[in-house]
């Protein structure tokens, strides 16, 4: 099983990019989906997920109403489409297919990686101020 994370870059605030997490050797689908981040010196964070029964989603506080989840399943890829990027999104993305979420009623209230989910290679973004 391998993920790999791409479209990351270096973008001005207020700019706009799409990551991509493309899945080889298995449906992404068969898994719950989600971004996480770290920056140096920083914890890493879940960011976003996208749970594959239900088709739910979250997104932690600071990128709501900026960030959208997204599934592909033609293409077996997720994205992450970033608007109104701020200097502090700035770190390694990296996405994991199975996630252990919390729910409460029917809406995730966080997730975090499962212990033998697929992990991709990350990719930088950097926004400049």
């Amino acid at each position: 099983l391998q993920l790999q994370a791409s479209g990351g870059g270096l973008v001005q605030s207020g700019g706009s990019l799409r990551l991509s997490c493309a899945a080889s050797g298995f449906p992404l689908d068969y898994y719950a989906i989600g971004w996480f981040r770290q920056a140096p010196g920083k914890e890493r964070e879940g960011v976003a997920c996208i749970d594959n029964i239900s088709g739910s989603t979250y997104y932690t506080d600071s990128v709501k109403g900026r960030f959208t989840i997204s599934r592909d399943k033609v293409k077996n890829t997720v994205y992450l489409q970033m608007h109104n990027l701020k200097p502090e999104d700035t770190a390694v993305y990296h996405c994991a297919a199975d996630l252990d979420i919390n729910w409460s009623d029917s809406s995730i209230i966080n997730f975090t990686r499962a212990p033998d989910a697929a992990w991709g290679q990350g990719t930088q973004v950097t926004v400049s101020s």
